[in-house]
Order: structure tokens, then sequence, then C-alpha cells
């Protein structure tokens, strides 16, 4: 099936033109699945392809490395198939994929790295190019100044790169429609997503006004839902909107279709594993035969040994040329002669055994491994080396000249040399004093590399042997000849060992195919410290006398034509090249006239073996073959480090037997099956043969992976190699040489095919009719998506297919995959030129997605742009493959530009959950059990049994204990404030605070002129007026109301919350400081909010002399004692009404729990306004006592240690703070633990320290600060939390007695079912929930269902429902939908216990009855919190909590400080704070949707990038993602970076 009949012919030009028009506009990145091809280009292409076989070549000219400028214009088939691919999807509708939004800055900074003019040490090809492509008369090379400067400073002049740019325009119209609707809504609250999927997608377009993208714009903050315009007129909130519009409509399209059977993935939860189609075309040839090359001829004269070779030639004919080198202009710079080489290889041997270390302690002895370290240009010097090394019995071990300590692959160069126990490195003195020194002139040890001494071999520096010493020259044996290095796919570096034996016999294998005779002149352009060029450029030369003229890369760099001189100059008869340096003198020839290429009888190519190697060749020949090429002259071959030369074309006169070819498709080819591809003309490789076996090889093709069973005919396998001239193992790895060199095929029984093991080579390929190898790719290149295989090259061919010279470099794209859910995904970065612009980077990329998946069928995970030159290279230039994955997936590769699509690829995730129905009543309640478990409820100890000297109890309000207190105890201190020096700034007695409570209700009686009930709202600062308004309200009879004031830098978004207060609260008047009320009547006040709406504002600064006639006293315990507001973190503005009898009983509660007595001090840092923390702040000391002693949060700003400081001078034993106050003592006083120590700091007396908080414990905050200040006495018992909610303040809180705070771990994937699944600390997808505190007196506990109201068992996620005398009565409200929110206070359960009534706390959680014993001696109920039920994301049928998966990004990259997630019409948006350069940010979006698919099954619809603190906090610490939401889709946080994922 390789007749060349099978090739068409190339397309007639009207054809040509006619599919052109198809591809002139570009399509859109359309979705990516598998429909037929359109008709129209079959229709077109159709009539021209002929009926019956015809004659012609068919020239497959594309692909790596070849860049045919204008040299041949042939049909690029491959082109041709990639615009057809393209067109297709153009076909079947416009796709608008939303452009990436990306911030100014970002775009000049990175276009302006780029901007040099381009150098041309920029290497690029598979190992380097010339100036990215062309020569160096291209019109690139010779940009002119100034036009270049002007571009750099006016950056990438169309692109619309604000900091939002705008929806690319072509969009579809529902998305511009959209930014209309939203444009006119005005957005004002996003709780409920407009419902868009309603809209057609008809007609309407909407005209955009082409204005400047540029023009500046006031970034408006949060609170401000207001829409602004940008200075292109489209309604801000329309931009980000439109584009998630875009991104919905694109996932709305048809996928790939759904995969039926799963695997379980230790759990419900099920991963899909992808089924063999029952349709793919499977293997059905006969199993094949083992290939056997020619007899290897047994020649009179062959040598013993290659050393008894050169000590031959050196004796006989001492002056016979051995090798010529060049210099950079291509002048013979050296020519070492046979005579010369014999003399001084003695001279190193003799010199490396016995001048190094001692007579007794020689350095080095035979058999030893010695580094061989030479750069490129110098071979002589090297040949001198190695066959010094190889007379004194050492293995020379040639490696890379290390440029820096950190070279890319040096450090695992170093793992080789130190495994193999390198000690001595020779080199030459060019190279010794060109390698990095020292100050003190020492070379350095490079990372990762053993202790080297260095030799240098110039003879100069060698002593001369003696007459009598003389080297040993041996037969060829088993002994080691030399260590040849490998980098494998993940980068480490293996040393394949190769016998004296192997290497005579394969320089005699070489000379009998190649046909070498006597005194031939080679051309060498390769590499020669490994690999082919080392095999025929160094070892079988000398076996031969022939005549090596070595070409150096730096050489070439300079002039590509220069090997083709050498080879007219010298009448060369042997030329050893790559494809590339055929494509370079491709673009390079035009210029020259007197090239005759008759003289060459073997063209080696030494990458024949790379599919895309053939575009090269036939190119060559077709421009060569009127200077003097002969077609034959072409031989591919096909090596690997392992098994060396494994196949070669001999050049054979007979040139009417043409070289073999195959058409195979790629479809095929995926599957790991051979077929000549008939119909789809798009998706083929065309292989050429790599000519036959070696001379006594035996050579078998068997299964990639698994048992090495024997292939079929028509199935691609890995070829394996039985011969002497093969490596022996990988030095010093048993395990890896056993399945490496030691296998032993099996034929389809399971009988090896042969006693003797075959070595595996790597490459992929098949045995074609008379015994032709044909490879189709390596094991290294190859990836397997989905159970099928594709290969990188191929895909990085389909990609250069895509216009590619404009936008990015040839041969400097990478591609490669990597392992994200169970499957492997595509990855190809690519070197962006400098000159190329957003949208046509942009554009490109899409098209790069829809080329390869029409081509080949699988979707690109990621794509990657880079700035250009900053790839890591290998030595000769080419890209270095796994460090650039490395770089990828450690998120430090820096891109320009990334378009991930993890909706196209990723369909192995679980099926959305369907949810079941409950179960009913009938079969539950049986006394106190449901589905027979303990129903989940608990209690704390009862309020009313406990007998205790409790004075205040008789009193019924907090007013009356205040009395009652300055009566008995006046000067009894009850309130100390520290300001920020930790020095005491005021306090209050129980007296003095009665007092000036009383002034202040004179005031509001006689200048506020306020009835009992009005509403005050009390705007201070955390401190001690508060506490007087406070107790002041009360004796008039008025309700209070704490609001924070506004904060004085940023009055624009802070004042507008106040204001609302104020007015939700209804308040009658408003009290506070003189400083605030300025502050309150300023200019940036006014510019806020309407300030003449505000009520009469009191300053309490200046109080009446005189004291009110009479204290008020109310009537009724159950009225109104203050009303508490706070915005919930779902923006929520929510204000509580509590009672005298729920204060008191709260104040009660809070005393017999942490023992609260006058004699007690309690340190208090957090914020007074809402919640537990007013209640500790303002009421208990008043009830219990006890001195408080205030830190306002704010001061801990100025001093990090002032409330450690505190607690420790004060002997405190308990204390109480925020998580926002131990996060800045753990991130600000880190590294301050020893000073701290040293001042005295002692926080051993500390017997409880009790987070206020209304979420679930972060336990990793509470530990590392626990862990940091251990060492400074901290008892790591002592931290602790507690749990409140708006219905009821506190449900928890730790206390004094009781047992210590459990730590349970639970099943993250069972959560998202609602259930609780207990598992081992550090068992995978294991959360660890931390118990809330202890259950606070008078407190009852009961789990249910959310949504059935029914009573849950014993560990079972439910809702928390709360009942307690300090139950808060109900929301106060202006909008009159208290009916809505009703059963948030009194709801009854459905069945079970239905008479009480609970309060819904609106939590999930759980109660674990524990081992542990409480105060009463019964078993101790934990209660764990998991989250709110309103911030819960209800995702594919699971419920997710936020935190779950911000914890997870925030550990991926060491740049993500914080991360904030949130649902926007079912998508995901995960926005990540970063710490570190702007250039950054592109690296964290590839990271971001990896951790978030790996361990949440979730695919990341948007990821935003922005500056730290733009993720809105409130008071308690709690990201406001709500706001941040609104803020995002009003494009008002100007991000640095905004990823739409396809």
């Amino acid at each position: 099936y390789f007749s060349p009949s099978l090739f068409p012919p190339p397309l007639p030009i009207p054809v040509a033109s006619c599919l052109s028009n198809l591809f002139s506009s570009p399509p859109l990145a359309g979705d990516i699945t598998q429909k037929g091809y359109e008709k129209k280009r079959s229709k077109l292409i159709g009539a021209f392809l002929p009926k019956a076989p015809g004659k012609g070549k068919y020239h497959f000219l594309s692909g790596l490395p070849t860049c045919l400028s204008c040299a041949v214009c042939f049909a690029d088939v491959h082109t041709e198939a990639v615009q057809a691919a393209l067109a297709k999807q153009k076909e079947r509708g416009k796709m608008a994929v939303p452009m990436p939004s990306k911030r100014r800055s970002l775009v000049v900074q990175s276009s302006m790295d780029a901007y040099t003019p381009p150098d041309t040490s920029s290497g690029s090809e598979e190992e380097g190019s010339m100036q990215g492509e062309g020569t160096p008369t291209s019109s690139q090379g010779s940009i002119n100044m100034e036009n270049w400067i002007s571009r750099a400073i006016h950056g990438s002049t169309t692109s619309s790169t604000t900091s939002s740019s705008s929806t690319q325009s072509g969009g579809s119209g529902a998305a511009s429609r959209l930014a209309d609707v939203m444009g006119q809504t005005h957005l004002e609250n996003h709780s409920t997503p407009p419902d868009v999927t309603g809209y057609t997608t008809d007609s309407i377009q909407v005209e955009r006004p082409q204005g400047s993208t540029t023009a500046s714009r006031a970034t408006p903050k949060y609170g401000n839902a207001e829409l602004m315009e940008t200075g292109d007129g489209v309604p801000v909130g329309g931009r980000v909107s439109a584009k998630i519009q875009q991104l919905v409509n694109t996932l709305k399209r048809p996928k790939r279709p759904p995969l039926r059977e799963f695997f379980v993935d230790d759990f419900e939860e099920l991963l899909e594993v992808q089924q063999p189609d029952p349709n793919q075309p499977k293997a059905e040839g006969a199993q094949m035969l083992a290939m056997r090359g020619e007899q290897l001829g047994v020649v009179t004269n062959w040598p013993p040994s290659l050393e008894a070779a050169l000590q031959r030639w050196g004796t006989i004919s001492p002056k016979a040329p051995c090798l010529t080198t060049m210099d950079t202009n291509g002048k013979p710079l050296y020519i070492l002669t046979y005579g010369k080489l014999w003399v001084r290889s003695m001279k190193v041997a003799y010199n490396i055994l016995h001048k190094l270390g001692s007579k007794q302690e020689p350095m080095v002895r035979p058999g030893d491994r010695v580094a061989l370290v030479f750069p490129n240009n110098d071979p002589a010097a090297f040949m001198v080396a190695f066959y010094g090394c190889l007379l004194a019995e050492l293995v020379p071990v040639p490696i890379e000249v290390p440029l820096t300590r950190k070279d890319a692959g040096s450090q695992q160069i170093g793992f080789l040399l130190g495994s193999c126990g390198v000690t001595v490195a020779l080199t030459s003195d060019a190279c010794h004093k060109g390698l990095p020194k020292s100050t003190t002139g020492e070379i350095p040890q490079f990372k990762g590399w053993p202790k080297l001494l260095w030799f240098v071999t110039e003879s100069k520096h060698l002593s001369k042997p003696p007459r009598d010493w003389f080297p040993h020259i041996k037969d060829a044996n088993n002994d080691t000849a030399y260590i040849e290095y490998k980098t494998c796919k993940d980068g480490s570096v293996l040393g394949v060992t190769v016998m004296r034996i192997a290497l005579l016999t394969h320089c005699q294998a070489l000379t009998q195919s190649c046909g070498y005779t006597e005194a031939e002149t080679i051309v060498n352009v390769l590499d020669f410290k490994k690999d082919v060029g080392l095999w025929h450029g160094i070892l079988t030369s000398v076996m031969n006398m022939m005549h090596v003229i070595s070409i150096p890369y730096s050489l070439m760099k300079v002039n590509p034509l220069s090997w083709i001189q050498k080879v007219c100059q010298y009448k060369a008869k042997v030329a050893c090249v790559k494809s590339r340096d055929m494509h370079w003198a491709l673009v390079a020839h035009k210029d020259q006239r007197d090239v005759n290429l008759s003289s060459l009888r073997m063209l080696v190519v030494a990458d024949g073996s790379n599919p895309w190697s053939i575009s090269s060749c036939d190119a060559f020949l077709n421009v060569f073959q009127s200077k003097g090429l002969k077609p034959e002259v072409i031989c591919p071959c096909a090596s690997s480090p392992e098994a060396l030369t494994v196949a070669i074309r001999r050049p054979t006169d007979d040139s009417n037997q043409p070289p073999g070819r195959g058409v195979l498709s790629m479809q095929g080819l995926s599957h790991g099956v051979i077929r000549v591809d008939s119909e789809e003309k798009l998706s083929v490789l065309t292989l050429q043969d790599v000519g036959t076996a070696m001379p006594g090889a035996l050579m078998c093709v068997v299964k990639p992976d698994g048992v090495p069973q024997l292939c079929k005919t028509d199935e691609i396998g890995e070829l394996c190699v039985c011969s002497v001239a093969t490596g022996t193992s990988y030095y010093g790895l048993s395990g890896m040489t056993k399945n490496t060199f030691e296998v032993f095929p099996m034929n389809s029984v399971g009988a090896p095919i042969s006693e003797y093991p075959f070595t595996r080579t790597g490459l992929l390929g098949f045995v074609g009719p008379g015994g032709l190898c044909f490879i189709a790719g390596k094991m290294d290149g190859l990836m397997v998506v989905g159970g099928r295989r594709h290969n990188a090259d191929d895909i990085v061919a389909t990609a250069l297919a895509v216009e590619p010279m404009k936008f990015v470099y040839r041969g400097r794209i990478a591609v490669f995959s990597i392992s994200v859910l169970h499957d492997e995904r595509i990855v190809v970065v690519a070197e962006q030129r400098p000159d190329s612009t957003e949208e046509d980077s942009f554009q490109w990329m899409s098209r790069v997605l829809q080329a390869i998946d029409g081509i080949h069928q699988v979707g690109v995970y990621c794509l990657a742009l880079v700035p250009s030159n900053t790839l890591p290279k290998t030595p000769l230039g080419g890209i270095h493959l796994s460090e650039t994955k490395q770089l990828f997936l450690e998120g430090s590769l820096h891109p320009c530009n990334v378009l991930m699509c993890p909706h196209t690829c990723v369909t192995n995730l679980p099926k959305p959950r369907q949810k079941q129905p409950e179960i009913g009543p009938a079969s539950v309640m049986v006394g106190n059990l449901v589905s027979g478990k303990r129903i989940a409820q608990a209690s704390g100890r009862d309020l009313g049994q406990m007998e205790d000297n409790d004075q205040a109890r008789k009193f019924l309000f907090l007013s009356e204990v205040l009395q009652w207190r300055a009566q008995t105890t006046p000067d009894h201190v009850l309130y100390t404030l520290l300001n920020s020096r930790g020095t005491i700034a005021s306090s209050l007695s129980c007296v003095q605070l009665h007092k000036r409570a009383e002034k202040i209700a004179t005031m509001l009686a006689e200048r506020g002129h306020l009835q009992d009930g009005d509403h005050v709202a009390l705007v201070y600062p955390p401190g001690i007026d508060l506490i007087a308004a406070f107790y002041g309200c009360l004796y008039a009879g008025c309700v209070p109301i704490t609001v924070r004031p506004p904060h004085p830098q940023n009055i624009a978004t802070t004042l507008p919350t106040v204001k609302m207060i104020v007015e939700v609260s209804r308040s009658a008047c408003m009290m506070t400081t003189a400083v605030i009320c300025k502050l309150l009547r300023s200019k940036e006040a006014s510019a806020a909010v309407d300030v003449r709406t505000w009520p009469p504002v009191l300053d309490t600064d200046d109080l009446p002399k005189k004291k009110p006639p009479l204290l008020y006293k109310p009537s009724n315990p159950d009225t109104l004692a203050y009303l508490d507001f706070s915005v919930s973190t779902t923006g929520m503005l929510a204000g509580v009404k509590m009672s005298h009898t729920a204060t008191s009983a709260f104040c009660r509660s809070i005393k017999l729990q942490c023992e609260l007595y006058p004699s007690r001090e309690v340190a208090i840092c957090l914020d007074p306004y809402c919640g537990l923390g007013f209640v500790i702040w303002c009421l208990c000391s008043v009830y219990s006592g006890h001195q408080s002693i205030l830190i306002p949060p704010s001061e801990l700003e100025v001093n990090p240690a002032l409330w450690l400081l505190a607690v420790s001078q004060y002997k405190v034993r308990d204390t109480f703070c925020s998580y926002s106050v131990m996060e800045l003592c753990t991130k600000g006083l880190g590294l301050q633990t020893e000073s701290l120590k040293s001042r005295g700091l002692d926080l051993s007396r500390v017997r409880t320290c009790v987070v206020v908080a209304e979420e679930r414990p972060r336990i990793a905050l509470t530990q590392s600060f626990s862990k940091l200040f251990k060492d400074l006495g901290l008892h790591p018992r002592a931290v602790s939390t507690s749990f409140g909610c708006r219905v009821n303040l506190a449900v928890c809180l730790q206390g004094t007695s009781g047992p210590d705070p459990t730590t349970v771990y639970v099943d993250m994937r069972a959560l998202r079912h609602d259930r609780v699944r207990l598992v081992e600390r550090g068992s995978p997808h294991s959360l660890p929930l931390m118990e809330s505190g202890k259950i606070l007196p008078g407190v009852r506990i009961i789990i249910a269902n959310p949504e059935t109201k029914g009573p849950l068992g014993d560990s079972h996620l439910g809702e928390i429902w709360v009942c307690s005398g300090h139950n808060a009565s109900g929301y106060f409200t202006v909008y009159g939908d208290e009916a809505l929110q009703s059963d948030h206070f009194n709801s009854r359960l459905s069945f079970g216990d239905t008479q009480t009534i609970w309060a819904r706390t609106g939590y999930l959680g759980f109660l674990r009855r524990t081992e542990l014993t409480d105060a009463s001696g019964e078993r101790h109920d934990a209660l764990y919190v998991v989250g709110a039920l309103d911030e819960a994301m209800e995702l594919r049928g699971m419920r997710y909590h936020p935190i779950d998966i911000e914890t997870s990004v925030i550990r991926t990259h060491k740049s993500i400080t914080e991360c904030a997630v949130f649902t926007w019409t079912n998508l995901l948006v995960v926005v990540v704070e970063l710490d570190g350069s702007e250039q950054e940010a592109l690296d964290l979006v590839p990271l971001v949707t990896n951790v978030v698919l790996e361990e949440h099954y979730l695919i990341v619809g948007v990821v935003v990038v922005v500056d730290i603190g733009v993720i809105p906090i409130n008071s308690r610490g709690e990201k406001q993602r709500m706001h941040l939401r609104d803020g995002f889709l009003a494009d008002q946080l100007d991000p640095i970076y905004v990823a739409y994922n396809m």
C-alpha cells in the first residue's frame, strides 16, 4: 500500500483560489466537535481528485522544520488541510470566543521587553534556527530603528486593551443585546442574574461607536452600583457580562457525545472513563515476523578494536587528514592528521593515568568514568580526549559545556556525573577559560554537580610519555567503552553504556550499510559529542581512515549554506545533516550560482525518523536536483541513544526504485493502526521509509505498553532491536535497564521469539513491505488523551500550518501533556513575535485550537504564548521541553497570552447529581431515632437549674444592674481602653459610667426631644464613649443602634453604609464625637451622600452639667433593648431586635460559660458593632462586674504586638479577638517571636483565647497562630472559636470548663452531596473541621433538613436550628417582607417534636456525639459548622462552599495571597489577588483551572487576576463575595487580567 500511485497531483490553480476565498476571513473559534466535513469544500476539490490511480509524487511540504518562503510553491498539503479544517469550523457558524481582558500596563510591558530588534542568537527550530526564520537579509533583520522605537512606544495601537477591553466585535447579537439590557436595568442587585438564555440571536446587531478605547475613566469603587460609561460608550456593566454571555452561548453548543460507563473513584461521585468506541479501527493484519538485517560481512582487514585502527593509521599514514575544523567565517581553522591524533591521544592517556594524584594513589584507574566538556566548535580537542580515554581504558562521558550555574537541564547532567562517580573533567584551554569563575578564580561547583578536577588536554600543558610507556591495546571486549547521555521526557538525564564490542560492531555495521571506504571525505554538521554525529564523524571515520569536515553550529547560524559550500569545495562523498540544515539551505540558496552536489553519494538525514522531515527532504531534492543532487542520495536514518542506529536507507545506484511512501490516516494512527487514507484527505501523515534493519540485527515491533507482544502487520508499535551493536544499560539503574535493554518479545501464544534480549528503541512505527521501516513518532512525544494516541510533533506541525510566520517563531513551539483529572491534557506553548498585536495573537490561538481539533480530533487544554526568547533552550538552541513543562506547572513560565479550553477537553467529569426525594416521616421516627440513628440534638447547661451567687440575676434590666453596681462598688473599674502604645487612654469605674450615662440621657431628652422607644444611632470609634452612649440611651428609654463610623480615608464607600443603617433603623437622632460630627458635614461627605437628610446629630463631647430628674424604667422586659445591625457576607443588611429579657439571658449565659466575676480581667480586641463582639465589649462587664481591657483592632495596624503585649502585661486569663486580628498577628509578628520573648511577652497564663466569628472555624489560621506563639507560652488548647449568627448572636463559645475543642476530618466529596463521611487525617479529599466551641447554657440545638424541615440523625449534614432565651426576637426591617423571613425565627419541625419553636441559623453543620464527657458527666456533643446556606453554590447539582475552592486555589501558587469565588450564570468565577509582578498574572490561569478540576471536579469559567486588597473584606474579616461579583460585572475591579476559559 505504498505505491506512488496513491498520491493525487497538487490541486490546479482555480480550486486553490476558490478555496482561498473559503478561508479568507478568519473564523472565530468554534466549539470543538467531530461533525462531518462541510460539503462545500469536497464539492470544490472533488472534481479534481483522480478517479483512477494516476502517477505523480505527492509533495507533503509542510510541518515542523520547513518554511519554504518562496523557494517552493507547491501546494503545502498540511497547511491546506488545516485551512480546510478551519473553513469547516467556520461553515458551522461563527463562534464568539470572548477575548481576555488585559491591563494596559501589562500589554505594553510585555511587548516592550520583546521589542528588541531580533538578535541572531535566538536559536530556534528543533535545535535552533536563524533569527526566527529566513536569512539575515530578510526584512526582519533590517528593521529600521525609528519604526521599531515608535512601535514600541505606541504599543499595539490597534488592540482594545484598556483595563476592560471591549467585547470582540462581531460578538453574538445576544451578547451585545445583553449589554443593553444590563445598561437599562442598572444592575442594582445581582442576587438573581437576569435570565439571558431566552434571547434569540437573530438580526439585532448593536452599533458600537468607534471612540478611543484608551479614554481615562474614574474607577468607581464598590458601594456604587450606578453604572459608569467608558470612553467608548459601552455601559461598563455590559462589558464583562457581555463576554460572559458570549462564553455561556459558546459553551451551550453540543459537546462530544457523552460516554456511558464509569469507574468508582472510591465514592459515589463517579468519574467517567473513556470507553473504546465500538466503531474505532482495529488491527486486522497477521502477526508480524521479526525482520533480519543482512549478514554482517567479516572483512579480513577490519581492525580488532577501534584503538587498533587508530594505531594502524597513526603509524602507517600519519600525514593523512583526519579532521578539518572551520572558523565562523567558514575558513579551515585546523587540520588534525592521523599521526597527530595518535600521538596526542597517547599523551592524554599517559598524563591522566600518571600525573593525577600520587604514584601510590592515582586519581583515576582503568574503568573509571571521566567527563568530556568541550564546546561545539572544537571537535579536534574532543577527538583527542575521547581517544585518549579509550587508550587509557577510561570511560568517557561527553556532556555539554555548562554556561551558567543554572543552565536548563545542567543540574540533571550533574546528577548523571555524580551517579557515574566522575571526579575528573577533561576540557580545552579555551573552554576552561570561559567557564564561570568565582572571585578567587576557582571554577564554582555547578548546581547538582559533584566536585570535579578540571584537566586541560592541550598538548602544551602535558608532559611527554616516556619512551618505554605504551598504551595497552586489546581486542574489543565487554568492557564499557563510553557513556552517552540521554534526556528523558521528564527532564532526567540517563547515561547509556556502550561496550567496546558494541562500539566496534556498530562501526562495522555503519561501514557496511553506508559503503564507507578508506580516505573518503565526509561533511558533518551534527553534534559530534553524541548520536549520529559521534558515530559517523568521530568513530566510524577513524575505523576507515576517512577525512571529516566538521561544520560548527555557530557557522551554520551565520551562513546556513556553509555545509553545501564545503561539499562542493572538498567534493565530499557523504554529508551528515538534520532536516533543519536542509531547510535553512533552501531558504538561503537563492543567490548561489556555482553549487554542484554531484559528488555526494550519500546524504545522511539524522532526524529522518521524524515524520515531518519528509517535507524538507522533498523540497531539498526538488531545488537541488538541478544542481547535481541525485534522488537516491538522500538517506534518512532512525536512531536512538539506547539502540544506536536502528535503520538507515542504503545509497543505491538503482534510481528506478523509488523510496517507500505511506499516506496514513491520523485518525487510524491515533488508535494505533495503519490505514492508508482514502476519504479524509485532510488529516493524513505522510511517512518516508528509513531503510531496512542494520546488518547483523534482528528487528521487531511490539505493543507500546504492557507485555512486549508482537504487533500485527497493520499496527503501530515500538521498534525493538536485537544486535551486538546497541547500548547495554542505563548506568547504575538496573530496574530501568531491565525494562529497556532486556526485553523478550512474545508471539500471540506468549512464547518469546528469541532467546536473546531485544533493546527498546523508543521509536514508534512499523515494518512495511520489503522490510522497510517507517517511523511515525517517538515514545517520548506520545500523549494518550482519552484513550487515543497523539504525537507531539504532529500537533506542532498542525499549529505551524496556521499562518505561523506572522505571529510565532517556527521551531519555537513546545507541545507536551500534563495529567489533570485522570487523563493527559495537551498544552501548546509558543514564542510570540514582538510585533503581533493582542487581537492577532488571540485570533491565531483560536484558529490553532480549531485546526488541531479538525485535524486530530483532540482538544487543546491550554495554549500559551510567551515573549520571544524566553523559553528555556537546549545547548544547541532547541526548546528544552521538560524544563518548559516544569516552568508551566510551577507557574513561572510568564506567558503573555493564555487560552484555556477545559470545557472542551474535560469530558470525564462526574455526571451532575440528581437530587433524591427525602424519606418521609412514616418510615423514620422511632422514639429519638431517625432511620436508626440518634436524632442530632444537643443543649448547653440549663440556666434555671444553676444555683450560683449571681446578684445581677435579680434585676430584669441591664440599666438597673449598672445603677446597683454604681451604688455598691462605685470605684470598681469596669473598662480600660488602651492606645497603640499600650498605655491606658481612659478608663471607667461603675460610678463614672453611671454619671456619664445620666448626662447623656439628659442630653437626649433636652436637646434631642426624644420620646421613650425612639431609635438612636451611635456612631463612635471603638472605645469608652460608645459604652457610655449605649447606657445613656437605656437610661433615657431610647433604643440604641451601634454603627461603625465612616473611614476618613474612604468616605465614598463607607459613608453610604452608615447612611443606610441610620435610615433603615429609623433612627430619630445620631450621637457621636466632635471629630465625626465634623466629618459628617465635610465636603467629601456631601459628595458621597445627601447630607441634608441626616437626622439631628448630637455631639457627646459637650455634655450638659445637670443630671436627669428621673431615670427611665421599662415596664415590660420583652420590649426592645437595642437593635443589632450587620451586613452579611452576601451583602444583605439585616437588623435584629434584642429584647431586655434576651439581653440579660445572653449576658448570664456568657458569665456562666466563661466564669466571669468582678475579680477577673478580660482582654478584648474586636469590633464592637454587632453580634457577640458588641455584647462582650459593651454589656458583659456591667452584668458580671469583671474588668474589660479594650483594645481597638485599628490600633494593631500601628503596633501588631499591642494585643498580645496587653494580654501578657495584665496577666489576663481570658481574651477575645477576631480572625482579622489573629491574621494580623500571624502575618505581622511571624518573625518577631524572639524579640517579643526578650521583651518579656508571656502567654502562659492564657486559659481561653476565643475567636468571635460567624463562619466555619478557620482551622489553618488558628493552628498557625497556636504554633507560632507556642514558644511564648501559649497553650495550644487555649485557642478556640465561637459561633453566632443573625437569629442568635452566640450559639457556641468555648468557655473555661468542658473538654477541649475536637477536630474531625470529613470527605469533601461527600459534603457536596450534603453527607458527612468521616475519614482519616491526610486521606485524599479530606477536610479538617474544628468544633465551634461549646454550646452555651440555655441553648438547645437540633439539625434539620433545610428543605423538608425534618429532624436529621447524628453526623448528618443539615441546617443548624437553635432554641434559646437569648434568641433575637425578629428582623427589624423597613420593607414589608417580614413574612418572607418569619420562619427564620419561628420554625417548627415537620415531624417529631413539632411543638418547640426554633430559629433557623441559615448555616449547615452537623452534631456528633464524642467519647468525651462534659462538666455534668454527660457525653459531649460537638457542633461542627460547615458554612452558610446562602454563601453555598449549587453547581452540577452539588453544593460547594466557596471557602473550600478558595483554599485549594490559594495553595496552588506562592503569589496568590487571597482568593474569592462566586457564580454567575452557572459559570464559576475565580478572583485571585496577585502578590508579585503583573508578568506573573497569566501563570495563575492554568494553575487555578487545574487545581479546581483536580480537587473539586469543577471547570472554572472565568479567572480574574487583581491587585492585592481588591477582594472586599468586612470588619469581621469575612469576604464580601457578592460585592465583589457586582464590582466585577460592573467593571469596577480594574483587573490585571481576565481569562475566559473555553
